[in-house]
């Protein structure tokens, strides 16, 4: 009978499907999960293993929660801290970790594939991440971070080995993360705006909003919107991000563009400049008073400021018995001498062991008064930034908008940092120099002490060359600061650094290079860049040892630019 066979047929077809979606449903993959345990070092160094007893946990700097992991090299060993981690075979998965600290690693051992690693330079949080695939009989793999020899502590939190569960247990999968409470404008320019926000815990991403359509993602609490116009005002605003998802939008904050023009600050200091350290302290150079320095030197930074018990505050004291007798009074007689022929006198903070921290509004606001006090008291023109363990981009940008505020457009700002400080814009030293971008003055950086650098053409180049400098100092320039606000720090004698020291003709053959496309290396800009500002030297000091060879060859050289 027709009717009945229809029927028959129409049941073992939805028993067929019906089994075959009961099938299907105990095929199902289980959620994703975080594979790793105590990734946020909240109990301690529990599952984990640092070589060399190397590593420990702290409260402070933190990415999420209440702890993080803080590893420190030490002669041959480059503190690596490391766990096992519980895998499928065949299955692929996402590991990703913040760090923060100059040559820090993230990376996977014993997949059965390919092992994989990235690092970055950045001393401000940021996320590594990379993917793997584990082999055919794969059911562990070795996650871990390291350092480099001669490098300072690294920092670590949040470790992830997201995807199928290995059956080890691991710490729980992210929810969708808060919205960013803090959103700030930090710096302007006339093309562009500087924000900040704090930090989110959970999140491993942020998006940034102009007029409400996303225009940027980051990975760190800050961004500098540019393409802007001059003066006009723009609405911003910020989301959290991780795998879970986007929180809500923070409140808006409004930022104006500045009037059109180049960036700086610096009053009067020469369109071609050169900057000299002097040493307020006896190493083995030749001992000056500041009226000894030669004249090629158009700004003297005095180094340095002494910290302070307060937070963010600096003192400074002349080393008179170690300057054969120098007095105060003859110090600022002698400042005062070299600001009438033309010279800038500045005060720099920092230096290889500097440990001046400015990491809150509190501590922002000692620095900016404690700096503004020590320029009323000696009559210096402004201050140098040359710390060299790392700085807070926010606070210290308030802090030199502060001290800005204080001084007026006359005021020099100066920046030193090192080269891994300069190797992308999202490094807290180059976000700082942005930020200021229309009070600064000039960021000589330290072609010396540096180990092999990424150039802007993503090449490789060893210090101690013509294309070291260029390739370097073209990442600057291609990354937003104005020509004015380039120079190029160089020792000025083999006595005056580790190593680095090239010749004085090497030097101008590098500002040739980037200001006229002539005496380049195999590196050549893609165009000259005239209005670079010129040349810096670790010492007047170490110069004058030398007989002032440096600053006699460099010196005329910067200014006939």
């Amino acid at each position: 009978m027709p009717g009945r066979r229809w029927a028959g047929a129409l049941a073992a077809v939805v028993t067929a499907s019906v089994l075959s979606l009961t099938g299907l449903a105990g095929q199902a993959q289980a959620a994703d999960v975080n594979n790793v345990k105590n990734g946020g070092f909240e109990s301690g160094l529990g599952n984990w293993t640092c070589s060399a007893g190397s590593g420990t946990t702290v409260s402070s700097p933190v990415h999420g929660g209440s702890a993080a992991l803080k590893a420190t090299p030490a002669g041959q060993d480059y503190a690596q801290c490391s766990q096992s981690v519980a895998v499928k075979p065949n299955s692929t998965y996402t590991l990703s970790a913040w760090v923060q600290g100059s040559y820090t690693y993230l990376g996977v051992s014993g997949t059965g594939t390919t092992d994989v690693s990235t690092w970055t330079p950045n001393t401000t949080w940021t996320q590594l991440s990379n993917t793997f695939t584990t082999g055919a009989s794969t059911t562990s793999v070795t996650v871990w971070s390291h350092g480099w020899y001669g490098q300072p502590a690294y920092f670590a939190d949040d470790f992830s080995v997201f995807g199928p569960d290995g059956g080890g247990g691991g710490d729980p999968a992210p929810t969708v993360p808060a919205t960013p409470a803090g959103l700030a404008v930090s710096g302007t320019t006339s093309s562009s705006v500087s924000l900040a926000w704090n930090t989110v815990s959970g999140a491993t991403g942020y998006n940034v909003y102009r007029g409400g359509s996303k225009v940027q993602s980051v990975t760190g609490t800050s961004a500098t919107v540019s393409g802007l116009t001059a003066s006009t005002s723009y609405s911003f605003q910020v989301s959290a991000t991780n795998s879970a998802g986007e929180s809500a939008k923070s409140s808006a904050v409004t930022g104006t563009t500045a009037a059109s023009g180049g960036g700086g600050g610096g009053g009067t200091v020469p369109a071609h400049a050169v900057t000299g350290y002097w040493q307020n302290f006896n190493n083995g150079a030749t001992v000056q008073k500041l009226s000894a320095v030669q004249s090629q030197y158009d700004i003297i930074a005095v180094a340095f400021a002494d910290a302070t018990s307060t937070p963010g505050a600096v003192s400074f004291t002349l080393d008179s018995a170690g300057l054969g007798g120098y007095t105060v009074d003859q110090f600022k007689a002698d400042i005062k001498a070299k600001q009438v022929a033309g010279k800038k006198v500045i005060i720099s903070i920092g230096g290889q062991n500097g440990t001046i921290s400015v990491s809150d509004s509190a501590s922002a606001t000692n620095f900016a008064n404690s700096v503004y006090s020590l320029m009323q008291t000696y009559g210096f023109d402004g201050v140098d930034i040359d710390l060299e363990n790392g700085l807070n981009a926010t606070y210290m940008s308030q802090a030199l908008r502060s001290l800005s505020a204080k001084a007026g457009s006359s005021l020099v700002i100066t920046m030193a940092p090192q080269t891994i400080d300069m190797q992308s814009t999202s490094n807290s030293y180059f976000q700082t120099a942005l930020n200021i971008k229309d009070i600064l003055t000039v960021v000589n950086m330290q072609y010396y002490n540096s180990g092999s650098m990424l150039g802007c053409d993503g090449k490789v180049y060893s210090q101690g060359s013509v294309d070291f400098l260029t390739a370097l100092a073209c990442i600057q320039l291609q990354g937003g600061l104005d020509a004015s606000q380039v120079g190029l720090g160089l020792p000025a004698s083999t006595s005056g650094a580790g190593s680095g020291y090239v010749s004085p003709t090497i030097v101008n053959n590098a500002l040739d290079c980037l200001t006229k496309l002539t005496n380049c290396g195999s590196f050549k800009p893609s165009k000259a860049y005239p209005g670079l500002r010129g040349a810096m030297t670790w010492s007047t000091n170490w110069d004058a040892s030398a007989g002032n060879a440096w600053s006699n060859a460099v010196g005329p050289h910067v200014h006939a630019l």
